[in-house]
């Protein structure tokens, strides 16, 4: 006598369907669960007034991490109010404006400041444009001048025997 049962017909017969049923359930809640988001409130901060000042320099300077060229000031971005939170905190702390761009640029990158240093790194980014300007003078330049430059023309010499032949016609 075998220890297992052979499934019965009930269950060969439901048991494709009840799986479809559970696919498409979660198929049609997972959307709910997608949308879902735990925003926690963080407390503020006390600042004094010249920190808030300095909060107000500061934050024009930083660039969003999501957002396509917009400053930490300007954005509404999760990550952009989690990045202003984090510099509020370092501003009560005390830190001053390099302290508290040279620990984001640890974290974040160069991309993190909107004027990155000029080192070796970034030389291409800053000299680019300027040597694009100078290759459109020069290039501009030289049109010109080729474009003054008197033309070596030949003309055609003319055989006297067929002109003649041609007035007279």
């Amino acid at each position: 006598m075998s220890a297992t049962r052979p499934p019965n017909r009930l269950f060969r017969l439901f048991a494709p369907r009840a799986s479809a049923l559970l696919l498409i359930a979660l198929c049609a809640l997972s959307p709910l669960r997608a949308s879902a988001q735990v925003t926690t409130v963080k407390p503020e901060i006390p600042l004094t007034a010249a920190q808030e000042k300095q909060l107000e320099v500061l934050l024009p300077d930083l660039r969003c991490l999501v957002c396509q060229n917009e400053s930490l000031a300007e954005s509404r971005a999760p990550l952009a109010l989690d990045l202003k939170y984090e510099v509020r905190n370092l501003v009560a702390q005390g830190k001053s404006d390099a302290e508290i761009k040279q620990y984001l640029t640890a974290r974040y990158g160069d991309f993190v400041l909107f004027r990155p240093p000029f080192d070796p790194r970034t030389w291409l980014l800053w000299l680019g444009p300027i040597g694009l300007v100078i290759i459109g003078l020069l290039a501009l330049l030289w049109n010109v001048r080729q474009s003054r430059k008197p033309k070596a023309t030949t003309t055609p010499t003319v055989d006297p025997a067929a002109l003649r032949k041609l007035l007279d016609e």
